[in-house]
């Protein structure tokens, strides 16, 4: 018996875990958290495993603690599960050897993630798979999120029953974060698979009182080899007990799962090789071309090791003449990826050509029109090998170019642009439960930027009447929602719109103010396409029932609306927030309901006569600038010559200007005290104070007027500079404010495009020379900070600790960041809100990475002492003279700059010149979250405070 379920792939994966397991060993890491955070959830509602128990669930200070506590349970007989990804599936490499080498029916799921390289990448792709193929692990690969819940029970059975270690994985985000409406089986059903006599087989040989054997121990050359070479029955053995589970699932689920499945013509010449999602789309593909009269076809890898020539014979057709092989993955230096070379080995005795090719890395969207563009490779009278999709590649010149390919589909499209914490994603996840639940089949795809909150969350809907597998980007919109109006005057959202679609905006602006907002594209397709466009102002709404920002129940409202989805829809929409919103008590189901009822009013139709195409503005094209307007697929790899190592330069989050607040802090002179409250706890130093003379205010184009008396100092000018266009509204600064006579000194206001000049003017430019010492609240804000406009949460309390640290040391500062919320929201391109040498390495090891930094530079500067010891003699007086001022005060930060262009301007030996970058002094700070110090990279801070060197340390504890 099967169930209907809308979940996504996480939570596929787990339903499959929970049955087989007894204690899960977890440590949280993107995008795999979601399936430990489930497991933990159920096991504490007491829902029970095939034992009829509640899983022991073990969170650790790592994934090295979370491998070892599931290592060690399997020893001790326990079935035993753990989830990871990315980095810290690469800390579980060593405990993965261990556990296949002891034959343990461990089990990992693993939503697949880019590993850092040149850069760190929370998106999905094969890297880290690929990292553990020679632990032993036998892997099983999941291509959509149904595929992910009966995967988990063929890696959990086939685990128990081979003796042998399963790695499941699918891919991150793409599968793990993907709704969809699947269809799985009762656990009842599953029960039936289970071969309980090779549980009991298993937990036998556990190590228990009574038994006198030894495990773990040491060999000599002469007996190790042998000892290795004897597992190999089990691994040949195991495609035969993987291909028995996956019958018998066939049986009771009405699938056709095989080791490899084949899909398309049966004598198909031209075929794909392939493993993960992107198999779905190349069904789609397949399906076109075939109907088109080519002979296509697609093997789909779901048992990747052990890698099965006999299996991946018995589905390759004896027509093919030519194969493509994808790799999620690039393996720089190799003669080709992992799978492409496992293939070529299979056939190489065959008279087929074989080309390989890289796709998708870090979640690169995979469309229709790249899939064609392989299949047009291979079917070229000369196909390129080891090509690349989804980029261009005009460096060296490997990339295929993309083949337009329409496809008829059933279902329609709704992409809906939100503002990160704004509710959008939870709106929509509402809208495909509620229309899942009933008749349609759907599914959802969000896309996400690195902004810790406040950011753009893009989601990719599909409703139809039959099963909808379409893993990648909306192709033609039927229905596009913008949460946040000034998006359509920064990105192309409506981009591909059908003719005739829909629109909707929040909105609070008027016609006019409207159509000066939207970009001349925008307008072009809202004209051209004669779209319908509705508005809606909820800002009353917001305040009324005190909403916090939060109009997502409303905008889903309106989405019901306006697809004309029925009352039925609706009704079981409010039942839906009653049953969401319950925990957070009455009044605010109430609100949230009351505000849906009054909702109708303030949704309006536009009449597109008043939207008028002007010229289209144009913007300098930079990688930076085409990032932060949503439009870096269109870099080609020549953009990236200059960044091939990852380096980037600061201070780019100054261009990015989003004006995401719908209120900025406007200062009333006549009530402010000059504290500076206001700039200490902006965690974006967006609010500055300056003490100007009368010349600079005019510089600045700012009245004397608009100032009042610098206290403390004569003939100074005291003003506070907002940035608006780069305030998220936290309100702190507002909150944070004394003011006088019960009068604040700032209040909520609308933004201003003189005032936005205004700060950029002073900020880059005005350097406050004032009396007033620096480690006071007052003295600080005059401080010129070098963290500035970051990616963090609105309100965060980590960056106000950031941006007051760079006011205190200013320039002579290097951080080694651990990585984690702070480098997240300190390095996500495009935004660089540092302007100070900044650099991040692992989550694991930021205290020894810091204390290597600081290490070398101690060093370098320990020998250019040497050199001017060792050549005071040869040089001319003066440079003799800078030489003692130098090693006299090297520690000085003001001095050694003076110092460094000095001796730069001088007749020096070379191998002093060579080190002149390292005269100025400096201070290595290390910077991390409590999970960084606390657990994960414990020891290594232990041993670098013990090391007792010249490091500072700032640990940024949330107390979560």
């Amino acid at each position: 018996m099967k169930k209907n379920y809308i979940i996504d792939g996480n939570e596929a994966s787990a339903m499959g875990a929970y049955i087989f397991s007894e204690l899960c060993g977890i440590y949280p890491i993107t995008p795999a958290t979601p399936m430990a955070t489930l497991v933990d959830k159920w096991s504490s509602q007491g829902r029970k495993n095939l034992f009829n128990d509640t899983v022991k669930v073990i969170e650790m200070q790592s994934e090295v603690g979370a491998a070892a506590v599931t290592h060690g349970a399997l020893q001790a007989g326990s079935l035993a599960t753990t989830f990871s990804a990315s980095q810290g599936l690469l800390l579980m490499i060593p405990t993965m050897y261990k556990m296949a080498g002891e034959m343990l029916p461990a089990v990992i799921h693993v939503a697949a993630r880019s590993i850092a390289t040149h850069a760190l990448s929370i998106f999905g792709d094969h890297q880290d798979i690929y990292a553990t193929r020679s632990t032993g692990f036998c892997m099983l690969s999941s291509s959509s999120v149904e595929d992910a819940y009966y995967m988990s029970l063929v890696s959990h059975l086939a685990a128990i029953d081979g003796k042998l270690p399963f790695l499941h994985f699918f891919d991150g985000f793409r599968t793990s974060h993907e709704l969809n409406k699947v269809s799985l089986l009762d656990d009842n059903e599953v029960l039936k698979l289970i071969d309980y006599e090779k549980i009991y087989e298993f937990k036998r040989k556990a190590l228990n009182i009574g038994k006198e054997i030894t495990r773990g121990t040491s060999q000599t050359a002469d007996v190790y080899f042998q000892n290795t070479e004897v597992r190999n029955k089990y691994y040949n053995d195991m495609p035969n007990i993987v291909n028995k589970y996956m019958e018998k699932i066939n049986e009771l689920a009405q699938t056709s799962y095989k080791p490899f499945n084949y899909y398309g013509d049966p004598k198909a010449t031209h075929i794909i090789v392939a493993m993960g999602s992107v198999c779905e789309t190349v069904k789609t593909v397949v399906d076109e071309l075939n109907k088109n009269g080519r002979k296509t076809g697609l093997i789909e890898v779901f048992l990747y090791r052990p890698f099965s020539s006999e299996y991946l014979l018995n589905v390759l057709p004896k027509t093919v003449t030519n194969i493509a092989v994808l790799d999620r993955t690039k393996e720089s230096g190799s003669t080709g990826e992992p799978l492409y070379l496992d293939v070529m080995e299979v056939l190489k005795h065959k008279n087929i050509h074989i080309y390989g090719g890289r796709y998708g890395l870090s979640s690169k969207d995979v469309p229709l029109k790249d899939i064609n563009a392989v299949f047009e490779n291979i079917f070229s009278d000369n196909p390129k090998n080891g090509f690349t999709i989804g980029i261009v590649d005009d460096v060296t010149y490997l990339s295929l170019e993309p083949k337009e390919l329409n496809v008829d589909v059933d279902y329609k499209e709704i992409k809906v642009f939100g503002f990160g914490s704004d509710g959008m994603v939870g709106a929509s996840k509402n809208l495909m439960k509620v229309l899942g639940e009933k008749s349609d089949y759907v599914q959802g795809y969000f896309e996400y930027d690195s902004k810790k909150s406040g950011g753009v969350t893009v989601s990719h809907l599909r409703v139809g009447p039959s099963k909808i597998n379409a893993p990648y980007f909306l192709t033609s919109p039927d229905f596009i929602v913008i949460s946040k109006d000034v998006y359509l005057s920064r990105y192309f959202c409506l981009e591909n719109i059908k003719e005739n679609g829909k629109l909707l905006i929040s909105s609070s602006l008027n016609d006019k103010e409207l159509n000066d907002l939207i970009s001349y594209e925008n307008k072009k397709e809202i004209i051209d396409k004669n779209i319908k466009v509705y508005v809606c102002n909820l800002e009353e709404l917001n305040d009324k029932y005190s909403l916090g920002g939060k109009i997502n129940n409303i905008m889903s409202y309106y989405m019901f609306k306006i697809l004309n989805k029925g009352n039925e829809a609706i009704e079981d929409f409010k039942e839906l927030i009653k049953s969401t919103y319950s925990s957070k008590g009455n009044i605010v189901v109430e609100n949230n309901l009351n505000a849906l009822e009054e909702s109708e009013k303030y949704l309006e139709e536009v009449d597109n006569n008043i939207f008028v195409l002007d010229k289209s503005e144009t913007n300098d094209k930079t990688v930076i600038s085409e990032m932060i307007y949503r439009r870096g697929d269109n870099l080609s790899v020549s953009n990236f010559i200059d960044h091939a190592d990852g380096t980037y330069e600061g201070g780019s989050a100054s261009l990015d200007k989003r004006k995401i607040s719908s209120f900025v802090p406007k200062w009333c002179k006549e009530n402010c005290i000059q504290c500076n409250q206001c700039a200490f706890v902006c965690p974006h130093a967006v609010i500055r104070p300056f003490s100007l003379t009368d010349n600079e205010c005019l510089e600045a184009h700012i009245d004397k007027s608009e100032t009042i008396e610098s206290l403390g100092e004569k003939n100074k000018n005291f003003f506070i500079s907002v940035s608006e266009s780069n305030c998220t509204g936290c309100g702190l600064c507002i909150k944070a404010c004394p003011g006088k006579n019960g009068e604040k000194a700032l209040v909520e206001g609308e933004y201003s495009v003189r005032m936005d000049k205004i700060s950029d003017h002073l900020f880059e430019n005005q350097d406050n020379i004032t009396p007033f010492n620096k480690f006071t609240v007052k003295g600080v804000g005059f401080q010129k900070p070098y963290f500035e406009f970051s990616g963090a949460c609105a309100g965060c309390g980590e960056a106000a600790y950031i941006k007051i640290l760079t006011e205190l040391y200013g320039k002579n500062i290097v951080i080694a960041n651990a990585t984690g919320c702070s480098s997240i929201y300190g390095a996500s391109l495009p935004i660089t809100p540092y302007k100070i040498p900044w650099m991040n390495s692992l989550f694991e090891d930021n205290a020894e990475f810091g204390l290597g930094v600081h290490s070398s530079y101690k060093k370098m500067r320990e020998r250019i002492k040497e050199i001017m010891i060792q050549t005071k003699d040869v040089v001319d007086s003066e440079v003799k003279e800078t030489y003692k001022e130098w090693i006299d005060n090297m520690e000085d930060d003001d001095l050694t700059l003076v110092i460094k262009d000095k001796l730069d301007k001088s007749e020096i030996p070379n191998e002093l010149r060579i080190l002149l970058d390292y005269i100025p002094s400096r201070k290595v700070w290390i910077l991390g979250g409590d999970g960084w110090a606390y657990d994960i990279g414990y020891g290594g801070l232990d041993h670098v405070l013990y090391s007792n060197e010249d490091v500072n340390i700032l640990v940024l504890d949330t107390e979560v």
